[in-house]
């Protein structure tokens, strides 16, 4: 039997902090659901809307690994590393927090919000010595497919991060199917839904619902619109 968890979008927390608009698919901050901890090691998804010139200041990580899509505008983003830069539409940023780190993003734009997806996920190793990574990817390479984003690997595509996860994107004209293969096994699946009308596995999906299957080898996906856009994170049931 195919164990299966659908997150529609009008379910997810929410919170509007007036320069930060920000949906959660799993606990965080001030929401709380028994039933929505985690999925696996995929801990948080956050569907975040930061104001023109506005975002969060300093704060402090550990013993997470900390993934960030922008899905328009410009965040930029200083960390006690050293690192300081600007992430926009068409990159991809992941941290090691480790051992700890400290950072801060805001919106870089005067004009216009930035929206982004923040993930976390905990780690394979504890305590590991803090790293930065963020590529540029070539948004093409998506078009009616998926592309690797993330990996545990490297050398492979996309940034890497210490967990046995996979992240892909892809961007699907109307009635597309493509097949997703699990590449470990034991592993499950999340998809988020970040634009227009899906069915994976004979489920209809639909903007920003999240759907969470594992004890699969596949997933089968038709795209519904011409403007459907689906990230899909495979990752470790276990803890």
């Amino acid at each position: 039997m195919t164990n299966y968890i659908i997150h529609k979008a009008n379910t997810r927390g929410h919170a509007d902090h007036g320069w930060l608009n920000s949906y959660h698919s799993f606990s965080f901050a001030n929401y709380y659901d028994a039933e929505r901890m985690h999925f696996g090691v995929l801990r948080v998804l956050n569907d975040d809307t930061v104001s023109q010139a506005m975002g969060f200041g300093k704060h402090p990580h550990d013993n997470m690994e900390i993934i960030s899509i922008p899905l328009e505008g410009d965040l930029e983003h200083q960390d006690s590393m050293g690192n300081k830069t600007v992430i926009k539409e068409g990159d991809i940023q992941a941290m090691s927090a480790g051992t700890g780190i400290t950072h801060s993003e805001y919106n870089k734009n005067k004009d216009k919000p930035v929206k982004f997806l923040q993930i976390w996920l905990f780690p394979n190793k504890k305590n590991v010595t803090p790293r930065y990574d963020q590529i540029t990817l070539n948004p093409e390479e998506r078009k009616n497919k998926l592309q690797q984003i993330l990996s545990p690997n490297p050398d492979d595509a996309g940034v890497w991060i210490h967990q046995d996860a996979w992240f892909h994107l892809g961007k699907f004209d109307n009635n597309i199917a493509t097949e997703y293969q699990i590449k470990k096994k034991g592993n499950g699946v999340y998809v988020f839904i970040i634009n227009g009308d899906v069915i994976i596995n004979d489920e209809p999906l639909n903007k920003r619902d999240g759907f969470g299957v594992w004890d699969v080898d596949s997933l089968k996906i038709i795209s519904q619109s011409d403007d459907t856009e689906i990230l899909v994170m495979e990752v470790p049931m276990g803890m």
